[in-house]
């Protein structure tokens, strides 16, 4: 999965041109909140020739609410290009996921593209029934590759004036929402995709958010300008020292097979250090293979 998802609105070719330029690892192109409803014909059939156009770069779409006339249309003028996977916003559950992976198997046969290579990523905590259905997500369907998360219309939702505190922290709702979406994508064995920093210009902010993401569990990040994405990548990379650590900690346990625990450093290593020194090993090695 990817470190680094940007969103680009569908309706400005040179926004897309711009992202597409950019170091990030996939692009969201965004056909619900940043495209007026009036304007989603157009977007619909720029967003399609700019996928068209560019095969060899990871494309997704954000589709509307797939409770809306509009996601059919956007599903249909999109699916011909061939994106790389549908960001989903707004889902009530699991069901909504299910019932999008049918559409796909649809328009995949209809434009003769590979089954099942479109994949899914909701935005899974937008609305406030869909917090008592994450575990839902759990072997829902093969298409799914990750869970992300979002605030602003979960707080508009139940009615609040904020989702952050003074210091722009996570008030205790969307912490909690936040740590459902973790816990929902480690239960599904799936990515886990921080939501978006909002204050672009805010580069030490962000550094620390995507860090801080990083420690708590998180793969990878969204982000809203490209200015974010240097940031993004490099906290999500793991570091030479985190990867000399666990490349020790994998050869100790290779050297002791029947172990359960090795000496290092004067540490004790259990096995659960082992598998977390092989999961920053197969991080760093999939981000080497996708450059």
């Amino acid at each position: 999965m990817s470190r680094s998802f940007l969103f680009v609105p569908a309706d400005s070719e040179r926004k897309l041109e711009k992202a597409a330029d950019s170091k990030a690892d996939a692009l969201i192109i965004d056909l619900e909140d940043s495209v007026a409803s009036s304007e989603r014909p157009g977007a619909r059939k720029t967003a399609s020739r700019f996928v068209a156009s560019r095969p060899d770069r990871n494309l997704w779409v954000r589709i509307n609410p797939l409770d809306t006339e509009d996601a059919l249309l956007d599903l249909r003028e999109l699916m011909p290009a061939g994106p790389a996977g549908i960001v989903l916003p707004k889902p009530q559950s699991a069901r909504d996921i299910i019932q999008l992976a049918k559409l796909l198997d649809v328009f995949e046969q209809e434009s003769d593209l590979a089954q099942g290579r479109t994949l899914i990523m909701p935005i899974a905590t937008e609305r406030p029934a869909a917090l008592f259905h994450l575990h839902e997500y759990a072997n829902a369907t093969p298409r799914l590759a990750g869970l992300t998360w979002g605030a602003e219309d979960l707080s508009t939702a139940v009615g609040a004036t904020s989702c952050r505190d003074k210091k722009g922290n996570w008030l205790p709702p969307y912490e909690l929402a936040r740590s459902l979406c973790l816990f929902a994508a480690s239960a599904a064995s799936v990515a886990a995709i921080d939501t978006v920093f909002t204050d672009f210009r805010d580069t030490e902010g962000l550094a620390r958010y995507a860090a801080n993401a990083r420690r708590d569990g998180f793969s990878g990040m969204l982000a809203i300008h490209p200015a974010q994405v240097e940031s993004i990548n490099e906290a999500f990379m793991p570091s030479n020292e985190e990867l000399d650590r666990a490349t020790r900690i994998v050869e100790l346990f290779a050297a002791n097979p029947k172990a359960g625990t090795v000496g290092m450093d004067g540490e004790m290593i259990d096995r659960p250090h082992w598998v977390q020194a092989k999961r920053i090993l197969d991080i760093a090695e999939r981000i080497r293979s996708a450059r």
